[in-house]
């Protein structure tokens, strides 16, 4: 492997994403150069310390700097020798630096306590059954980009459902470790907390984000309730904003928010993504087992596939409500009536598909 793109990779995996990257040239490293930047931007990480930088060649140090011109970081290096190489006192001649020895920067002072334990996943390894999900697929097709001010979702009438807090931590900790492509893990993330159709996913370009990604705005041109603007959660606000980094920093335009400027190929389609990730729409009721005298039948597994239903229940227009639901017998998503509606206004969350044991935890 490249020396450059091996780099690359050590920073993305500090980062928390899993490497080797797929859907580029194997031996190309800007994609991972520029996937590393966009996360770097996306996180509240401003310090990216490198050990045994007296190993860096002068090619991996200007990709080092590149890096740091490119998101502002501040990059500590720790050689491992008393003396510099060469090249490296000449380049840093030409940027702002300071020089310490280890001594005079390493406190006087007791060593920290060991660090705590990671925080307990009730959900860690189970599939996890999202009824936002169940609306993902769709009859329709992509339409052409909407410039409107849309309304926001509670302004609608419309309430995605809401994950339990101990379901949403697991969906977050999934999502920011299954990729390192920013526009996979944001897609998916926002399907989960806005039980949007595929077709509304592909209308949101990067200028659909709030300023603060704190909102994003999904269009359909009045199939189901209308365009819309979405709150976005705290957890899901680095993914999308990593995906619109990508744009910025690859192209500068403004392109579709979750497809890739770096043109991969290859990578998974977004219910494959999903099931990598052990999420899932809430799939068909087990067949009830019959009481006999003999030995207890086995527990039924978890079906091998997940079933992806088609559901219109956000559809309003007359004909196209009337096409029929393929839920092959995935139960439909909580009602959306105006008895619920009200509910919702006033605070009362309609059940959901969790697991009974987990219900504590909410």
């Amino acid at each position: 492997m490249d020396a450059a793109l091996a780099l690359a990779y050590d920073i993305l995996a500090a980062l928390g994403k899993p490497v080797p990257l797929t859907g580029y040239r194997p031996a190309d490293p800007a994609p991972a150069w520029a996937l590393a930047a966009a996360w770097i931007l996306a996180t509240p990480i401003t310090h990216l310390t490198l050990l045994r930088a007296h190993l860096l060649t002068p090619h991996r140090f200007k990709d080092l700097l590149a890096l740091r011109r490119r998101t502002g970081i501040r990059l500590p290096l720790v050689c491992h020798r008393r003396k510099m190489r060469p090249f490296l006192e000449r380049e840093l001649r030409q940027v702002e630096h300071h020089i310490a020895e280890a001594s005079a920067l390493l406190p006087d002072t007791e060593p920290d306590p060991l660090p705590a334990l990671p925080p307990v996943r009730p959900l860690a390894n189970r599939w996890i059954s999202l009824p936002a999900l169940t609306t993902l697929k769709a009859f329709d097709e992509a339409t052409g980009p909407c410039h409107c001010a849309a309304p926001t979702a509670t302004d609608r009438d419309f309430f995605p459902p809401v994950m339990p807090p101990v379901t949403e931590a697991e969906v977050a900790w999934r999502l920011h470790s299954a990729s390192a492509h920013p526009h996979l893990a944001a897609q998916l993330a926002t399907a989960t907390f806005t039980a949007a159709s595929i077709t509304q996913l592909n209308t949101a370009r990067a200028r659909d984000l709030g300023p603060d990604t704190s909102t994003i705005t999904l269009h359909d041109h009045g199939l189901r309730q209308g365009c819309m603007t979405h709150p976005v959660p705290d957890w899901a606000r680095p993914l999308l904003r990593a995906a619109a980094l990508a744009w910025s920093i690859e192209t500068g335009t403004d392109g579709p928010l979750f497809s890739d400027p770096l043109r991969s190929t290859g990578l998974p389609s977004l219910t494959d993504f999903a099931e990598n990730c052990k999420l899932r729409p809430p799939q068909p009721p087990r067949p009830k087992r019959r009481r006999t005298k003999r030995r207890p039948a086995p527990r039924p597994k978890e079906p091998a596939n997940t079933i992806w239903p088609v559901c219109t229940a956000h559809y309003r227009l007359s004909w196209a409500s009337e096409m029929p639901d393929l839920m092959q017998g995935c139960p439909h998503p909580p009602p959306h009536t105006q008895k619920t509606i009200d509910r919702r206004k006033r605070g009362w969350l309609p059940p959901d598909y969790g697991l009974r044991e987990l219900r504590h935890l909410r």
